[in-house]
């Protein structure tokens, strides 16, 4: 192997270190993000369970409200916004070269990791552009009715609501099962974590995940029933599935059982930051 082979390689080698880099940078950065918004999202969602949401909305919007009103709030949302632009260009680079792990080349995975690029880079420029100054068009639960009455009325609009209702059904029940079945065990570093730290965040994978399934499955089962009775103001966003949970036979103690689960949701997408294998 002459000398210009080697200098060829190792600077492909450099490339690709540079890459990985800027990849796990990228991951871990969306991932702190996400876990923010959780957060904020979880806490908003236990003051209105206890009857002081301060006019806040349970959604992100709402998160990013409260962000705004503390000190550094700007340069706050700025940051979140560049983080999440991060797990867009993450997820891409999934779709793109496959992810980690044994079938991270298949094309499931890919397809996934694409949407989950696309849904991402929406977040990211709604977040971006809130920091801009732009503060939306009102609630996560008007925009979800508006959407909801553009869809009904084109032709085969119900059954399209209705299956996008049955779809984030489903996408809910799967969050809620593999969390609890632990499949994303696979993903992190668990060599690096001692027993203790382990079981704590089992704790906050598993009642975190199944907290935002039941988010995801709320939403779907409003959206099923807006098809079904062709009542776009059946539809509701984050804040009023959250909203809901507390107009159970459980009263506001289920809200606050899945608000708390969105605050878990939160820190495990910090642990995840720092011990998913990217």
């Amino acid at each position: 192997m002459n000398a210009g082979t080697v200098a060829h390689e190792g600077e492909i080698g450099a490339r690709r270190a540079a890459t990985g880099s800027a990849r796990e940078g990228a991951a871990r950065a969306g991932l702190t993000a996400r876990g923010v918004i959780y957060v904020l999202v979880g806490l908003l969602a236990l003051r209105i369970a206890f009857g002081d949401s301060g006019g806040r909305q349970a959604d992100r919007g709402g998160a990013l409200q409260e962000i705004a009103t503390k000190p550094f709030g700007a340069v706050l949302l700025w940051a979140l916004g560049v983080g999440l632009v991060g797990m867009a260009l993450w997820r891409l680079s999934e779709a793109a070269f496959g992810s980690a792990g044994e079938d991270g080349g298949k094309a499931g995975k890919r397809l996934a990791a694409a949407g989950r690029c696309v849904f991402y880079a929406f977040v990211a420029y709604s977040v971006l552009a809130f920091a801009a100054g732009a503060r939306g068009s009102g609630s996560g639960d008007r925009q979800s009715r508006d959407v909801t009455a553009k869809a009904l009325g084109i032709p085969g609009g119900q059954w399209i609501v209705g299956a996008a209702g049955a779809g984030l059904v489903v996408a809910g029940v799967w969050i809620a099962a593999r969390a609890v079945m632990r499949k994303y065990h696979k993903h992190l570093k668990l060599g690096e974590m001692s027993r203790r730290v382990r079981k704590a965040v089992d704790v906050t994978g598993v009642g975190g995940g199944a907290a935002r399934g039941a988010v995801f499955a709320g939403a779907g089962v409003f959206a099923v029933r807006a098809a079904v009775k062709y009542q776009p103001d059946q539809a509701k966003g984050m804040d009023g599935t959250l909203r809901s949970f507390a107009g159970t036979p459980m009263g506001p103690w289920l809200l606050v059982c899945v608000a708390a689960g969105l605050v878990l949701f939160g820190v495990f997408s910090f642990a995840m930051a720092r011990w998913r294998r990217v």
